[in-house]
């Protein structure tokens, strides 16, 4: 996969990733705000508010960002949301993926691929959201991958990544998910490192 370039997220990129989210599917109604807000407040919501959520905290230009955005010969192509547990409120309350010790890990909790780009290992280059969780001296991400065994699963259901994917790059499993409502095997996984400090704010990430 060549011209591929794997950046943080900042505001002068915000109508990059409006256009990759724009290009349909979950993504544009979604607008990766669903694991930053508590059940309630996402049913009390809209694809407008949504958008304008995410656009208020890119806006902020904290670093760390709310996820990296990959080009390929400078045209988005792939997302990642990436960031400390805490930042994720569905997260911090949810029963069926719980906090499993007090390791301050990050967590990856969505993809998004452009349909020109899919089933070319683009997932695979976006977990250089690892290396910027280190970067940031956390001990590693944490993540919830499906694991469809055989099968398929459709992007609706597979937007948190494949365990296969993960595994490949180091993951192992810490945890099975259980609940009443699933309908293909979900996971708890982790990859924990010694941190690796870097004083200032970083330009981009790995690719």
């Amino acid at each position: 996969m060549t011209g591929l370039d794997i950046v943080p997220l900042t505001p002068d990129r915000w109508d990059d990733v409006a256009a990759l989210f724009g290009e349909g599917g979950d993504p544009k109604s979604c607008w990766c705000m669903y694991w930053r807000l508590r059940g309630k407040d996402w049913s009390l919501g809209d694809p407008r508010s949504s958008r304008e959520r995410l656009h208020d905290l890119v806006k902020k230009d904290d670093d760390p960002a709310p996820g990296l955005l990959a080009y390929r010969d400078g045209r988005p192509v792939g997302w990642v949301s990436a960031a400390p547990r805490e930042d994720y409120d569905r997260l911090t309350y949810s029963r069926v993926r719980p906090k499993i010790d007090d390791v301050p890990v990050w967590s990856i909790v969505c993809f998004v691929v452009s349909k020109t780009e899919r089933g070319q290992g683009l997932t695979t280059r976006l977990l250089a959201a690892t290396e910027y969780a280190i970067a940031h001296a956390a001990p590693g991400p944490e993540a919830y991958p499906v694991d469809p065994g055989d099968g398929r699963v459709p992007p609706a259901l597979g937007y948190t990544g494949l365990l296969s994917t993960f595994e490949a790059a180091g993951f192992k499993v810490v945890h099975e998910i259980q609940s009443p409502q699933a309908t293909v095997r979900r996971v708890i996984v982790r990859r924990l490192l010694a941190p690796r400090r870097r004083p200032g704010r970083p330009t981009s990430s790995p690719g």
